[in-house]
Parts: C-alpha cells; structure tokens; sequence
C-alpha cells in the first residue's frame, strides 16, 4: 500500500504527506525518554512508522491530529509506554506553543486594530497610552515578552497559575531584566542611615539635604530595584 497523498493540517491546509515527519517526532520523543527506561532503536522507530503510515492510508481523510492518535496506540501496542507517553508529553507541548503563538498573534492585532475602549490589555498599565504609535510598541514589546517568560522560562505549573488567575506575576514581562516595584521607605531609611557603597550617609538635617537624598535613593531604585511578586490566591 503506497503512502497517502495529502494530509490536512490543523488549519484546514491540505499538505503533501511526509513520513519523514512521524519518524522525527517518534525519534525526538524517544530522545526526551531519561536513562533507565526502555528506548527505541532506529529500527524500531521506522517500522512503528511504516505501521502508522499503512493505517493512515486506509483513511478516507487523513489529517496531523488523526495520525498522531494513530501513532499513540502503535507506540501502546507495541508495548512501548514510555515511549508512548513521552510522544502524548512531546504532542501536548507543540499545541501548547500552537496555541500560546496564535494568542500572541491576535493579541498584536487587537492592539494594532482596536481602540483602548474596547481592549482590555491595552488599558492594563495606567502609565501607557496605548493608542498612540509608541504606547502600541511597548504594549508589542510588553504582549512578546510576557510570551517568551510564560513559555520559555517560567516553570509550567508557575506559568500556568498565572495565566489560569491562581496567582499573579506582576511585571512579568520584566523578568528577564530587571525587578519591579520596590518602593523604599524614606522616613526609616533617612532616620537609620544607609550606605551607597562609597560611604555611608547620616540624618539629613535639613530639608534639602533631605530632598537631595530622597531623589538618589527613588533613582537608584528605578534603575536598580524593581520586584517580582507572586501573590497566589
């Protein structure tokens, strides 16, 4: 039996068939299997391939998700679960990023399209106008950078809680390169002194010395401490 001609995609795309892609995806979920557990050869890995592809090809429609489901019950038949559930792991990260990436698109085009009185993200930073040209570029600057910590850094559980409102990460987005939202208390940090690292200041004992002092401690804290919180329902 010859292989399929064509495959539907997720979004309705009709493709070329290509085998060489169900072998690579078995191959890299095998890869992902730790040591200790049963892993397939190569061998192996292009015979459950020709298996799923003759099943595949008694289908009227053949289609990405159909195969993968094809794939799953080979992987159990042949007696090879680890495999089989590091494939299942391997399929639901690939629709996780599917998903986190058609989120991202279309929240770049209700930015770009949509007025702050009807979108939500535009109005969630009070210091951004986002309808002017630069509030728009830090509003895509921020929605990125939020995608990239939720999906690339964070831990899955972590990144899941805040997107699903068991916490929140305020700032996430400036993760990666700083903290946030520090503040200081200047009345206790004047009345017990501090150290710049240089030296080490008094009690101001005017009030411009005071004024002087609070503006390099609110700088320093600008530009230095900002705080990630976590604050988990």
């Amino acid at each position: 039996m010859t292989d399929p001609e064509k495959i539907m995609k997720r979004n309705g795309d009709v493709v070329d068939f290509d085998r060489q892609k169900i072998f690579n995806a078995i191959q890299k979920a095998n890869q992902s299997l730790p040591g200790g557990t049963k892993h397939a050869n190569e061998d192996d890995i292009k015979l459950i391939t020709d298996k799923v592809v003759r099943i595949a090809s008694k289908s009227e429609k053949v289609t990405v998700e159909g195969v993968q489901d094809i794939v799953e019950r080979v992987l159990i038949d042949a007696g090879l679960a680890d495999l089989a559930k590091a494939y299942i792991l391997y399929r639901q990260t690939h629709a996780r990023i599917r998903e986190a990436k058609d989120f991202l698109m279309e929240t770049f085009h209700e930015l770009t399209y949509k007025d702050a009185s009807d979108v939500d993200i535009k109005r969630e930073n009070a210091n951004i106008d986002a309808d002017t040209a630069m509030g728009t570029m830090l509003k895509y600057g921020s929605t990125a950078a939020n995608f990239f910590v939720d999906n690339y850094i964070l831990p899955k559980d972590i990144a899941d809680a805040h997107i699903y409102g068991d916490c929140h990460i305020h700032d996430k987005d400036f993760f990666l390169l700083t903290e946030t939202c520090c503040q200081i208390d200047l009345l206790k940090l004047f009345k017990d002194g501090f150290a710049t690292g240089h030296g080490s200041l008094r009690d101001p004992s005017s009030i411009n010395t005071a004024a002087a002092l609070a503006c390099i401690a609110i700088q320093a804290n600008q530009n230095e401490m900002h705080k990630q919180h976590c604050a988990f329902a």
